[in-house]
Parts: C-alpha cells; sequence; structure tokens
C-alpha cells in the first residue's frame, strides 16, 4: 500500500475504511431517518440543539466558546467554489480543505464518470430509455436556479434507497446517472445523480460537490451534494426533503469532497 504524500493524497486504508460504513446506511436507514428528521426540526426552528434531549451546563459553555472560535476562524479565512479563496464564501461545515488534482485513490468515482460517458455515446438510446428524465430536467430549463436545485433535490429522492451489496453483489459501487435511474442506489448514487442532472441544466462543475461525511449523532457515513450558490453552500440529501443551508445542518463531519476536476481532503476548523 503506498504511503500518502503529504496532505494532498487520502490512503487507500482511509477511503476503505470511510466506505465501509457507507455501504451499511440501509441497516440504519430507520435511525438516519429519525436523525435527519430532528435535525429538519433544528432547522426550521433555527435553534441550535442536538439529537440528544439532555446537555450538561458545561457541555454548553464548551459549545458557546466553539462558535466564538468558529466565527474567527471563518471571518479569517474562507474556501470559495472550486477551491479559490474568497471573502464572504461559506467554509464546509466549518472545516479547512486541502486541493489535490490525484484521483487514483478515487477509482469508483473515475468508473461511474466512465460508465456515464458510455451511456450518452448513442444519444438516441440515451433519449428513449431515459425519456421521462429528460423531459423532466428540460421542463426545468429557464426556470430560477434554486428552484431548478429544490425540483431535481426532490425528484430524486423519491427514488427507492437500495444497498450495493443486495443491487450489485458488491460492497460499495458508485453508480452512473443511468444505472441509478435503472436501479436506484444508496446515498452516493443519489449525490452523483443530482450533480449530473445540475449540470446539465447549466450549473457550473466548480461549484458543485459530492461530499462524504460523517453523521456525528448515528456514528456512520454518508454522502450528499454540495452546492455553492450566492455565498452559501446549500445541501442536497437523501435523508431530508428540503434543500438547506450547510450552516444549519450541525451533525454532519466532512471527511473529503470530489466533483469532475479536483477533490479536497477536509479537517475540522
Amino acid at each position: 500500500m503506498r504511503k500518502p504524500r503529504l496532505l494532498f493524497y487520502l490512503p487507500a486504508a482511509a477511503i476503505l475504511a470511510f466506505a465501509a460504513p457507507v455501504t451499511e446506511l440501509g441497516v440504519n436507514s430507520q435511525a438516519i431517518a429519525a436523525s435527519t428528521a430532528i435535525q429538519l426540526k433544528i432547522m426550521e426552528t433555527g435553534k441550535s440543539v442536538t439529537i440528544h434531549q439532555v446537555k450538561s451546563k458545561r457541555r454548553s459553555r464548551r459549545k458557546k466558546g466553539g462558535r466564538k472560535a468558529r466565527r474567527k476562524s471563518s471571518s479569517a479565512s474562507r474556501a470559495a467554489p472550486g477551491g479559490k479563496s474568497g471573502a464572504g464564501a461559506p467554509l464546509l461545515f466549518n472545516s479547512t480543505e486541502t486541493k489535490s488534482h490525484n484521483f487514483k485513490p478515487f477509482k469508483k468515482w473515475k468508473g461511474a464518470m466512465k460508465r456515464m460517458a458510455d451511456e450518452q455515446t448513442d444519444l438516441k438510446k440515451f433519449e428513449k430509455r431515459f425519456k421521462k428524465w429528460l423531459v423532466f430536467l428540460n421542463s426545468l430549463k429557464g426556470k430560477d436556479k434554486l428552484r431548478q436545485i429544490k425540483e431535481v433535490n426532490r425528484f430524486l429522492n423519491r427514488s427507492k434507497y437500495i444497498q450495493d451489496n443486495k443491487n450489485y453483489g458488491v460492497k460499495d459501487y458508485w453508480a452512473s446517472p443511468g444505472e441509478f435511474l435503472s436501479k436506484f442506489g444508496d446515498c452516493e448514487d443519489y449525490s452523483i445523480a443530482k450533480y449530473m442532472a445540475l449540470k446539465f441544466l447549466g450549473f457550473n462543475p466548480d461549484n458543485m460537490r459530492i461530499v462524504a461525511v460523517k453523521d456525528l449523532n448515528l456514528k456512520v457515513g454518508h454522502a450528499i451534494l454540495a452546492v455553492y450558490f450566492k455565498n452559501r453552500i446549500v445541501i442536497l440529501d437523501n435523508q431530508i426533503k428540503i434543500v438547506a443551508d450547510s450552516r444549519k445542518i450541525r451533525h454532519y463531519r466532512p471527511v473529503y469532497s470530489i466533483n469532475e476536476r479536483n477533490w479536497w481532503r477536509h479537517r475540522a476548523g
């Protein structure tokens, strides 16, 4: 196994360690739904609470101090879409990030991209096979960008959640949009399909990322889509019905994020 090169190379062991809990989300699907339902209430009320109902005063004081430190860190340095520095752009879940162009560790992502390209070599066949999907996307062209984001999230979240071991007979598989539309899939498959749908609608890939996160409430891996939109980051999550501002989501810690051009390793801010 190759050793990591500085901070720019995510070790294969780390990827495998994270990928394993992602593929096990189906076992905990009810618990995840309960967790995100609570977070949804938090987002709607604006109250900063967690899944635990009882907190000690000591923990509350610690939390307040942490918020002040995060605000200070955010004002000092912010990561803009595409990894460029820029005032006013939010940090992804208040993390610091290191960008890399080395895609060698991400064979599953590259495989999904290749299969997507293969699906579209015969456009007539693709259009015939996924006519309903393309009619839906074409109906969104020219609409308000935020509406496009919300509609894509709503449409794809209606798809059935199926674990990779049941769908493909392997522990972890990243599906192309065509495969997801045909066979459904798990969290990263929802995210990839949403990413490609928004790209079809004209969104810049530099402003979108598939994000591998850890759910801090449930201690499991998960994948979501982050879209940098008007100096904020909105999150498209198959476990949350609404499109949420990332700053209102407290229970995710990013591990890495990726798009077609770069990937980023994240550390707690």
